[in-house]
């Protein structure tokens, strides 16, 4: 290839209407892919600004999921900014709206208003219950969709009986909905190069997580009378380890590893459906050798050994790992406050033209450049936008 690799999709805009946290990852993964993301955020700036962990008031939260987009900062209910905010969409590729059902199209921007005017438009929808249904309305953020698609239940399967479901953090919804959008928007814009016209893509936390819940969909169809094996810690010296010896090649290379011959000839474990049915027992016998040795030593001796094996790390600890730095994954990227690290996507292209961008933008630090460029304004026009208090500029 001569010259400097173009991003795959440099050339394409996108206008971004979302906030918190699924729409806005999506269209960061857009612009990791070079394309040119314009976020649309209320006057005062999106929601996330405000979230912690913060220095000098700028959130590397936000920052973390809307680097290298551009920040327009305006008031989406004024008729003048919507004959603007129109005419940005009219010269752009993609919309990515994540807010709930019929707010767009109230606020003149749905799908069948915005596609007269480009009927090549890709316009990607994302909700928590989706754009139909008897729940299409009804409030929801990713814990209540952990909770109402079961997956709060199927990851409590292994605790003893009546006891809750576990409390956690990690919004596992709304970055599955950011990905399938993210892969969708990709099909959507194919199928514009090869057939024409533009799509409306429809995507729900809810039916995301339903997705990944291959086994726990299946086994609600057709119970089984017997428990599936669960994967979990087990005791090392300083700590805890997971051990996941699952094939006879596993199987082989363990008792070889930690010196147990014996466990070849014991009727539970030799074969591959005798472990998983004695799977408790079988991780016991494992932790005899384990809980005697300090848990980098069990990692270090059954890796080598070609057995699946890691120590439990924090997030911290796993983002300081010698191969996150040969792949390259952490990228510094710079706000108002100095710099921070995020992850760059997690696929490689060959030629190094994907990853996140380096900067993030203020709110409103792009307003003039984007409304009197791209949307057409003159210069008083936008001026007066600004002193009504329907366009806010960067300082």
């Amino acid at each position: 290839m001569n010259g400097t690799p173009k991003p795959p999709l440099e050339g394409i805009r996108v206008i971004d209407f979302t906030q918190i946290i699924a729409g806005p990852y999506c269209a960061r993964l857009l612009a990791d892919c070079g394309a040119e993301v314009i976020k649309l955020e209320p006057v005062i700036g999106e929601h996330m600004r405000n979230a912690p962990p913060q220095r000098d008031g700028h959130s590397s939260y936000y920052g973390h999921l809307n680097a290298g987009k551009k920040s327009v900062a305006v008031n989406l209910t004024d008729p003048r900014v919507k004959d603007v905010v129109r005419q940005l969409v009219s010269e752009s590729d993609i919309v990515v709206e994540n807010f709930r059902p019929g707010v767009m199209k109230k606020l003149g921007f749905g799908y069948e208003t915005l596609s007269e005017a480009n009927p090549d438009l890709v316009y990607c929808a994302i909700s928590g219950f989706g754009q139909d249904g008897p729940r299409a309305l009804q409030p929801a953020y990713a814990p209540v969709v952990h909770a109402a698609s079961g997956l709060d239940v199927s990851l409590g399967e292994f605790e003893p009986e009546g006891t809750p479901p576990r409390t956690s953090g990690a919004y596992f919804a709304d970055y599955l909905a950011a990905i399938y959008a993210f892969g969708a928007i990709q099909t959507g814009l194919l199928s514009r190069f090869r057939h024409g016209g533009g799509r409306f893509i429809d995507v729900a936390l809810m039916d995301s997580v339903i997705n990944m819940l291959v086994f726990e969909i299946q086994t609600s169809q057709f119970p089984m009378e017997w428990k599936r094996r669960g994967f979990g810690p087990i005791h090392a010296q300083d700590g805890f380890v997971i051990v996941t010896p699952i094939t006879q090649n596993n199987f082989e290379r363990l008792v070889d590893a930690i010196d147990r011959p014996d466990m070849l000839q014991d009727d539970r474990f030799d074969a591959p459906f005798k472990r998983s049915a004695n799977w408790n027992d079988y991780m016991a016998e494992i932790e005899k050798w384990t809980s005697q040795r300090t848990a980098k030593e069990c990692e270090e001796t059954l890796m080598a050994a070609g057995i699946p094996c890691s120590q439990y790390k924090s997030v911290g600890e796993a983002i300081q790992d010698t191969q996150f730095e040969a792949r390259g994954v952490m990228q510094t990227v710079t706000d108002a406050s100095g710099p921070f690290q995020v992850p760059n996507p997690p696929y490689v292209f060959e030629d190094g033209s994907v990853g996140v961008s380096s900067s993030v933008a203020r709110a409103g630090e792009h307003s003039r450049e984007v409304l009197t460029g791209l949307g057409g304004l003159d210069g008083a026009s936008f001026d007066a936008l600004v002193s009504d208090g329907l366009v806010s500029v960067a300082p």
